[in-house]
């Protein structure tokens, strides 16, 4: 974090300083980094004891604190010799403070700030845009999928006075979410790449999901930019809702940032890139999934508009070999054998995408194996979409299907009620029997799918997978 004394952050986070027993001063500079995980606290860093949901941050403060913090952020005085502001609410005091940080660097003028939001493809995106705007000066960009009111501000704090580009992925699981990260740091560029039902059961439905969505854009600026999903009709629909200017992406239509001769393998997808001035070059993508190449089109987009020229572009999108640690991530190798790991998270949009995939990788001769578990956050329409999901895996073919987990179960019963297929479905209950079913069922040659949502934990399954076949 750029170098704030206590009493800028005490104002900035709306808390009282208390100084007792810590030996510093009001005007004390701390320029440490900001953490709420106190397993991530350094000399001089920042701790926020965030109350959460089964434990509570206050407890882990003493750890912190012996690990060398400078200053807890609480929502109590705790009995210990470290500077401590005590706030109302250390989730919005995180958020707060980063808003300060982030206007103070901004008013450096050098740094330019892109929010990326949607259903699926969010943190793709970001990864592919950190990539190429490295190469043009310092950027800071969320690890993982830090997207939501605690994940956001952590990586806005990460800026410095030296910061480029700032890509900041914002993610909701209702309305008013995305708007509040868009004021904590307004973005220049707006990416919104596709409305779909994703955490539709937490939102309360897809026209809720759209509302949630549409914040990203709705208060630009007409001197900033929206980048839109051309091929999406909720994204497009946006248009008419933001003061900004309009960059669109997409596989269709003749204008804005395109992609044209798309073929996918196994070592990927290539295709010609199109920017909206005009060039094109042909891409090497080595991101597994033609959908990805629609991410690959929103980063590409940003680019463009923050001055990018295309040969960077092009350079960057082709050094980056996957999506991101358990998403469409290669694994395997041994007797031709692949996994392929994409059970970070799951949405009926991602999951017909992963399966297409798969079906279309396919070498002659050779077998598919979906090993899929369920899509969560659907609400009412859990079911039907996991229905449609099972017979999605019939039409396209694939040679085996192992569902696993009560909530995913119907994407069986689904698939061997179709009937004509020449392929199989089993149920197991836990991952652990799917391990030991997949032993003994693997063979040579064979491509193997694992996908669900993060909650129910195939990660850890398509981990040890890819070990046994490495």
């Amino acid at each position: 974090m750029i170098a704030l004394t206590l009493s800028e952050i005490s104002a900035a986070t709306g808390g009282v300083l208390e100084l007792s027993g810590s030996g510093l001063t009001p005007d004390s500079v701390v320029n440490g980094s900001v953490h709420t995980d106190s397993r991530e606290v350094g000399p001089g860093a920042i701790f926020v004891a965030k109350p959460g949901e089964s434990t509570d941050g206050h407890l882990f403060a003493p750890a912190a604190a012996g690990q060398g913090a400078s200053l807890l952020i609480v929502e109590h005085r705790l009995d210990l010799p470290v500077a401590q502001i005590v706030v109302a609410n250390a989730v919005v005091a995180l958020g707060d403070l980063a808003t300060f940080v982030v206007a103070r660097v901004r008013a450096l003028g050098r740094m330019r700030i892109v929010g990326v939001t949607g259903s699926n493809g969010k943190t793709t995106t970001k990864n592919l845009l950190r990539s190429v705007l490295e190469s043009v000066g310092p950027t800071v960009a969320s690890r993982a999928s830090f997207n939501n009111e605690v994940g956001a501000p952590l990586t806005m704090l990460e800026v410095t006075e030296d910061t480029r580009f700032l890509v900041a992925e914002m993610g909701a699981s209702a309305v008013g979410e995305i708007a509040r990260l868009v004021r904590m740091a307004r973005p220049d560029v707006g990416i919104v790449l596709k409305v779909g039902l994703a955490h539709a059961g937490e939102f309360g439905g897809i026209e809720a999901t759209l509302r949630a969505k549409t914040e990203m854009v709705t208060d630009l600026l007409p001197t900033d930019v929206a980048v839109l999903n051309a091929d999406d009709p909720r994204v497009a629909g946006m248009a008419e809702q933001t003061q900004a200017s309009i960059v669109w992406f997409g596989l269709s239509g003749t204008t804005g940032v395109r992609a044209t001769d798309v073929s996918a393998g196994a070592d990927g997808t290539r295709f010609i890139l199109h920017l909206s001035g005009g060039e094109s070059r042909s891409v090497a993508f080595r991101v597994l999934g033609e959908h990805h190449v629609m991410n690959a089109l929103a980063a590409a987009a940003a680019a463009e508009v923050l001055g990018v020229d295309i040969d960077t572009i092009v350079t960057a999108l082709e050094s980056v070999q996957r999506a991101e640690r358990w998403r469409m991530e290669i694994m395997g190798g041994r007797d031709g054998i692949t996994v392929i790991n994409d059970a970070y998270n799951a949405s009926p949009d991602s999951m017909t995408a992963a399966l297409r995939t798969l079906a279309q990788i396919k070498a002659p001769g050779s077998r598919t194996i979906a090993v899929l578990g369920e899509m969560s956050e659907l609400g009412e329409l859990s079911g039907e979409e996991h229905d449609r999901i099972g017979l999605l895996a019939v039409r396209l073919n694939i040679s085996q299907l192992v569902v696993v987990g009560p909530a995913a179960r119907r994407m069986h019963i689904s698939t061997i009620n179709e009937g004509s297929w020449d392929g199989e479905s089993l149920y197991v209950d836990t991952s652990d029997e799917a391990f030991e079913l997949l032993k003994s069922r693997v063979l040579p040659g064979d491509t193997v799918l694992v996908k669900s949502s993060n909650s129910a934990g195939l990660r850890f399954l398509g981990d040890r997978l890819g070990e046994l076949f490495s």
